[in-house]
């Protein structure tokens, strides 16, 4: 996943990470991507204005086999695909799919963004990966 930054004055930066497994969950990307965005504030702290952010997510996969991992701990575990909490998600994700599929886009969402409770847009990352479909 890459996040690019560019600013008023035109200058980009780019931060990116590779993954060690296939992430198909929709809130494990909107976190990864929050994430390296988080860090470009932090690093140019005198930078107020931003013209551009871009996220992109390559090597996609259509089909993976999912390796069951142990819980041992590990800070990106949440959103690891072979534990029980990235099962979680990729199952939360497939439910969705299964209504939207059946009744449409608008039929269910997060209501954290629906109670404007939330600044992130997961719906927007999904509708941007399915465009390929």
């Amino acid at each position: 996943m890459t996040v690019r930054v560019s600013f008023a004055d035109l200058r980009s930066v780019t931060r990116s990470v590779t993954l060690d497994a296939p992430v198909s969950a929709t809130t494990s990307h909107a976190e990864i991507a929050v994430e390296l965005l988080r860090r470009v504030p932090a690093q140019h702290p005198d930078e107020k204005t931003i013209s551009l952010l871009a996220i992109s997510v390559s090597h996609l996969e259509r089909d993976f086999d999912v390796q069951l991992e142990l819980p041992l701990g590990l800070d990106d575990e949440e959103r690891r695909p072979g534990t029980e909490s990235g099962m979680a998600r990729w199952m939360a994700d497939r439910a969705v799919d299964a209504i939207r599929d059946r009744f449409g886009w608008e039929a269910v969402g997060y209501g954290s963004v629906a109670l404007g409770l939330s600044r992130s847009l997961p719906d927007a990352f999904r509708e941007l990966a399915e465009k390929e479909r």
